[in-house]
């Protein structure tokens, strides 16, 4: 088993040169705190961390066929952003062994309930100071705990499991809150981080993940080694590990993008053709947008799993179950061209909050449906107003896409609201403006977090207008607000 990493991703600590004098020094270490062990989620409140800002996650897992248990561990290196005495990780149903920080032995806690590591150096870390803290620990695929936000009923159970068990493997589905439950992370949109993932398996299986293979190393035993590296910043929620019998399908995409589409091999016939439609989707998106795709490769995943019935954004590599990807071309392409426009709106420009998901998801629903109206579909006046009609009922059952009333909703109640939203904001400003402002937000925001009022910043410095109260009243508003441009358009009546 090979548990060094291979891809030196920070460097962890401060030189001599830069450290600050002996009195900062000490001051610094009475003035010493634990960090938060919450951020500022109002649907997730044990969620996030205070006290640092992760730089990168270096993974790694040791798979064996036969069982459910991976050997594993995580390095996160980080930033101090007070002195710390005591920091906590996100981290739920791992078996912690060990954990150091900056090499040296650290005192540990695990919080089951809260889902939180707590970590207490040998010393206290300064602010503004660089620091690794290294953890060791057994991943258990077979443990699928539900978020402890949902507080469902006795007897209700969460029909998605985040340890996505395939039959020769496993995948991921972390949105929007479980990715702490392969790593231990700081597991907020908001805090991005380099990932890279290593993992080992038996010889004739596959692992792929986020980013560039950027390793392969044949092992003893009849085992090998790949290592995958992100070159930017991602969301913890979308990332990803698969294995698995899998067969690449590779592609160029506009401007030389390397595309590698993986698939199940024994599917490979029936799921090809889907797959090879993904680089013309890519520059599809790109003249659409007036962006170039913001991440140094993309492709899809099939896994042999249903997946929950759904597709995920991860980083760089979209997750489809098999069968969804293998859909008739009228039914699935739209639904890929979602996820590829979540790969600008969601990935590159992640949410501050999950009270912003709409702007994720408003933008994959919107930019989905005009690319079918200009590939045979419904024309996209009828489509949103099919829109229009679901918005009521939505927002009576979940509330306002800025305001759900439970976590659960995230995922399925932000979409519908804020493509209406952008559509509506299309029809007020007209074609010119409403493309300058999606593009001003995004050139704005790549690589960081944004919430909804950084996008009403952006609408009104583009287009010289105050359009705060238009977008707020889609966001934020109880009753589904009237749609520029067709005042005949009725909501439909709530169930």
């Amino acid at each position: 088993m090979a548990l060094a990493l291979v891809v030196p991703l920070a460097a962890t600590g401060c030189s001599t040169a830069d450290a600050a004098p002996t009195t900062t020094v000490v001051t610094d270490a009475l003035a010493a705190r634990p960090g938060a062990d919450h951020g500022h989620e109002r649907l997730f409140p044990d969620l996030g961390n205070g006290g640092y800002e992760a730089r990168t996650y270096a993974v790694h897992f040791d798979y064996r066929p036969g069982t459910s248990r991976m050997p594993a561990r995580t390095v996160v290196n980080a930033r101090a952003t007070q002195s710390l005495s005591r920091l906590s990780l996100d981290s739920a149903a791992q078996e912690v062994t060990a954990v150091t920080v900056d090499g040296r032995p650290a005192a540990f806690r695990v919080d089951a309930r809260h889902e939180k590591l707590y970590v207490t150096p040998e010393h206290p870390l300064p602010t503004g100071s660089l620091f690794r803290v290294d953890v060791r620990y057994t991943a258990d695929r077979a443990k699928n705990p539900t978020s402890p936000a949902y507080h469902l009923p006795d007897g209700v159970k969460w029909p998605f499991k985040s340890w996505v068990a395939t039959k020769d493997g496993f995948a991921f589905m972390g949105q929007p809150d479980r990715a702490h439950l392969f790593f231990p992370s700081n597991d907020v949109p908001d805090d991005k981080a380099r990932v890279s993932f290593d993992v080992t398996v038996p010889r004739g299986t596959v692992a792929v993940a986020n980013g560039d293979l950027v390793r392969h190393r044949r092992l003893p035993d009849s085992r090998d080694e790949f290592t995958y590296l992100t070159r930017e910043d991602i969301p913890t929620d979308v990332t990803q590990v698969a294995v698995g019998d899998l067969r690449p399908i590779d592609q160029r995409g506009p401007h030389g993008l390397p595309v590698r589409n993986w698939v199940p091999a024994g599917m490979y016939a029936g799921l090809a053709p889907a797959a090879r439609r993904t680089a013309g989707q890519i520059s599809w998106l790109e003249k659409t947008l007036g962006l170039r795709y913001p991440f140094e490769r993309y492709g899809v995943l099939a896994v042999d799993s249903d997946y929950g019935g759904v597709a995920l954004e991860t980083a760089t590599l979209s997750t489809f179950s098999a069968r969804g990807l293998g859909l008739p071309a009228e039914q699935g392409t739209p639904t890929m061209v979602h996820e590829l426009t979540h790969q600008f709106f969601g990935d590159a420009v992640s949410v501050r909050t999950w009270d912003d998901m709409w702007l994720s998801e408003g933008h994959a629903n919107y930019y989905q449906l005009l690319y079918a109206a200009s590939h045979g579909g419904d024309r996209l006046d009828a489509a949103m107003h099919d829109e229009y009609q679901v918005d009521a009922d939505q927002r009576t059952s979940a509330g306002p896409p800025g305001r759900l009333k439970q976590p659960t909703s995230v995922l399925f109640d932000t979409d519908v609201p804020g493509a209406l939203m952008l559509y509506g904001l299309r029809q007020k400003v007209g074609d010119t403006t409403f493309h300058q402002i999606e593009r001003t937000f995004f050139d704005t925001y790549e690589g960081r977090s944004a919430d909804t009022q950084d996008y009403i910043d952006v609408a009104n410095r583009v287009s010289g207008r105050d359009l705060t109260s238009y977008i707020r009243s889609w966001i934020y508003g109880r009753a589904t607000p009237p749609m520029p441009g067709h005042q005949d358009w009725k909501p439909g009546k709530p169930s």
